[in-house]
């Protein structure tokens, strides 16, 4: 995951074979409103679940890419832990 300012990111990646498998964030083009609060981010988490499940992934790790587990990466974790991933 990723966060700046105005936006968040989370990807879902195989290590082995160094691919992104799913991804969601706030720039995309159905996503509306403002991206750099918690509302957003727990909606990034809930789509980049549902993703997910579409693709057929269930259990991931969480890297919170060094953020401090508060606010922002909380809510997207949160958010994905309710569209159904196990982390």
């Amino acid at each position: 995951m990723f966060r700046s300012a105005k936006h968040i990111y989370a990807q879902i990646i195989d290590d082995a074979a160094g691919k992104t498998l799913v991804s969601a964030s706030t720039i995309e083009k159905d996503f509306k409103g403002y991206g750099g609060n918690k509302a957003a981010a727990r909606e990034v988490g809930k789509k980049l679940a549902e993703k997910a499940k579409a693709a057929g992934l269930v259990d991931v790790v969480f890297d919170r890419g060094g953020y401090i587990y508060h606010g922002r990466v909380q809510e997207l974790a949160e958010g994905a832990r309710e569209g159904g991933l196990n982390f």
